[in-house]
Parts: structure tokens; C-alpha cells; sequence
């Protein structure tokens, strides 16, 4: 998959220290569902393998990651002590990301996304 120059230009508009952290992020999500597409959706990175896995943004206190209100009910234990809303998690960026969680929450969602692909597909 080749990188989008779009989202190497939405995360060189923030200061560094949130650079590194958007950038980690993506590696993350590039790593736990290889095979897809960097796109930009809702002016944010995105990432799309059979449809839209998990957005994220960079902000001046968090960085967002927007993975669908399944996830969050799923993993709510997981997120215990981040600010969430139905579809939102915002990771403070004073603190380490959770690689861990945010690995498992794109494994998820591509199964997900998957999965709904698949009955779509045997209802046609």
C-alpha cells in the first residue's frame, strides 16, 4: 500500500510532540490490518479495508480515535479512565498511547467489517 500524501500533510500541521504520537497511531493501525487504505474522511485520517475501520485525529490535548460506537461498548473495561462518547475514545497526549488497545480494537473491527460484508453479500 502506498502512503497517502494527504495524511503525511494533515499530521505535518500539528507541533511535533503530537506529530510522533498521530504517527504512532497510524503505524499501529497499519500494522494490526495490513492490506488497506489511508484515506482522509470527515477532513481525518482514516482507514478503510472493506469499508471504514477507525478514524483518528490530532487535537491540542488528545489525540481522537474514532473506531464506532461497537468497539466502545465492546472494550468498555478496556477504556476505564479515558473520556469516550458513543463513537470517540480521546487519548490524553500526556500519557502513553495504549498500543495494546488501540491494536486490538482495529483486529476488531476488521473482523467486524468483515463479517458485515459477508451478509450483505449472502442476501444479494
Amino acid at each position: 500500500m502506498k502512503k497517502s500524501n494527504e495524511i503525511d500533510q494533515y499530521i505535518a500541521g500539528f507541533p511535533g510532540d503530537i506529530q510522533i504520537l498521530l504517527e504512532k497511531v497510524r503505524a499501529t493501525i497499519l500494522k494490526a490490518a495490513p492490506g488497506g487504505e489511508e484515506v482522509i474522511s470527515y477532513k481525518m485520517p482514516a482507514y478503510k479495508l472493506n469499508g471504514i475501520l477507525v478514524w483518528y485525529a490530532g487535537y491540542k490535548n488528545h489525540i481522537g480515535f474514532y473506531p464506532t460506537p461497537g468497539p466502545i461498548k465492546l472494550f468498555k473495561d478496556d477504556i476505564k479512565g479515558y473520556n469516550t462518547s458513543k463513537g470517540a475514545i480521546q487519548f490524553p497526549i500526556d500519557k502513553p498511547l495504549p498500543i495494546a488497545l488501540i491494536t486490538k480494537i482495529v483486529k476488531f473491527r476488521a473482523k467486524e467489517v468483515l463479517m458485515k460484508l459477508k451478509a450483505k453479500r449472502k442476501k444479494i
